[in-house]
């Protein structure tokens, strides 16, 4: 089924408060983390803004955490390549700085990129490039668990 909103995948939404939400922006037809839209959407304070990126808080993080951080690239694009190469280093001095400040001991960094739900993008609800900075809960997790961050699916696979 083909989704009106060209920025956002309903099929990764993960909770109800999230889904309202998303079928907004669905319906308004624009990506939500552009800057001329992001504080329609996006409730949490921005904890810091560079040339490249704005960091903030998930909006609705993960199950299973102690920190989701969110980084945001500035200019609408959804692939990689289209990045700007001194944006990863301003994403990894952001990240650093947060890690210290929040005495994060240990945790993953992920960016998915591509339209594509198949290759790296699946999970991804907004299709607007943009980071996580994980911290799992680690107490909260079962005893053979690890925490895991979701990159490509099959399309046989996926749910529709």
């Amino acid at each position: 089924m083909k989704e009106e909103n060209n920025f956002i995948h309903m099929s990764s939404v993960r909770r109800e408060d999230q889904k309202k939400v998303m079928e907004d922006i669905k319906k308004a037809g624009h990506c939500p983390f552009c800057i001329e839209n992001l504080e329609k959407y996006h409730k949490n304070p921005i904890i810091k803004t560079g040339k490249y990126w704005l960091l903030t808080d998930n909006q609705w993080p993960y199950e299973k955490i102690r920190h989701q951080l969110l980084a945001i690239y500035k200019t609408h694009i959804e692939h990689i390549k289209d990045m700007d190469p001194e944006a990863g280093k301003e994403l990894l001095e952001m990240f650093q700085e947060e890690s210290i400040k929040r005495n994060i001991p240990g945790g993953g960094v992920a960016i998915r990129f591509g339209k594509n739900p198949e290759h790296g993008n699946y999970g991804s609800s907004v299709l607007h490039i943009h980071a996580h900075m994980i911290e799992p809960d680690l107490e909260s997790l079962e005893e053979t668990e690890a925490w895991r961050f979701k990159f490509g699916q099959p399309k046989n696979y996926r749910k529709s």
